[in-house]
């Protein structure tokens, strides 16, 4: 299926069904890519998870576009950025400041799901300047890591395969509930056509340093103090429970809990539409 008839099933109002326009820039020897999907509004910057790439905001852009100017950016590592050595959150924040300068914004908003939220506060604590308010997708300290073992070996044993439809098959019997056509999209994204056929994954797949990610995520109520942040769980989220996301929000005065019925832990692409919901009354503001 194609992109906009993928969103407008998922309950989109897709208004301008035009692709992005692709941007390219470069920090310290690294090659860094996006899209910047236009729209009307202040500047937002969309950071994806680990293993994902920005296309995984592609149906969030389409209804959102008349909101805000939208740029979902491939880190370092992932989609059609370089390949890299040095995947700290530190590096990975200051590609995405770098981005802004590269667009010449002064003055962003940051909406980061997963990894995308913790390098999104490191962004927010190194550059107050830049960011006025903040949005974490299904991510805050007590997450569940263990929850994420089937999908992180799914995602890491990825390789080379002859057809996409081999990765589309062992993607579902990970995850059954899936949807077939939004998985398929989704590999589609993930990997590239190589010479003399087949696909390869774009992604690095070497395993980050995932102590360091986790030890980042129980950072980010101090990183975040006196900004104003949007916590986001998906209703069906295994990694951050509705309790531990509805304590965090009661303990943090600037921070609000919006609960995305329907979703997992891919809340941008389970439910598009009441994230985008969520994300219009948090980024209007």
């Amino acid at each position: 299926m194609l992109m906009t008839d993928l969103a407008a099933a998922l309950g989109v109002a897709v208004h301008d069904p035009a692709p992005p326009r692709e941007i390219r820039f470069s920090r310290a020897g690294c090659r860094l890519h996006g899209y910047d999907w236009g729209g009307t509004g202040r500047p937002v910057l969309l950071l994806h998870g680990g293993g994902l790439t920005a296309r995984t905001w592609d149906f969030v852009c389409l209804g959102l576009r008349g909101d805000a100017r939208l740029i979902a950016l491939d880190l370092r590592g992932h989609g059609d950025s370089d390949w890299s050595d040095d995947y700290r959150i530190d590096t990975h924040a200051a590609d995405v400041a770098a981005a802004a300068e590269h667009l010449g914004l002064d003055r962003v908003r940051l909406a980061g799901m997963s990894l995308g939220g913790v390098v999104a506060a490191r962004v927010a604590e190194t550059r107050p300047g830049l960011v006025d308010r903040l949005a974490l997708v299904d991510v805050a300290p007590g997450v569940d890591f263990e929850s994420t073992r089937q999908v992180r070996a799914f995602m890491f044993g990825l390789g080379p395969v002859r057809d996409l439809e081999t990765v589309v098959e062992a993607a579902l019997r990970v995850s059954p509930r899936a949807d077939r056509a939004r998985v398929a999209y989704r590999m589609r994204t993930l990997f590239r056509r190589v010479p003399g056929g087949g696909w390869a994954p774009k992604s690095d797949l070497r395993p980050p340093d995932f102590a360091a990610i986790l030890a980042a995520i129980e950072r980010l109520p101090a990183q975040l103090a006196g900004l104003p942040v949007l916590l986001v769980r998906g209703e069906r989220s295994r990694v951050l429970t509705q309790a531990v996301a509805e304590d965090l929000a009661r303990r943090m005065p600037n921070w609000e809990l919006a609960v995305v019925p329907g979703a997992g832990h891919l809340v941008q692409e389970d439910n598009p539409a009441a994230l985008i919901t969520a994300l219009r009354a948090f980024l209007r503001t």
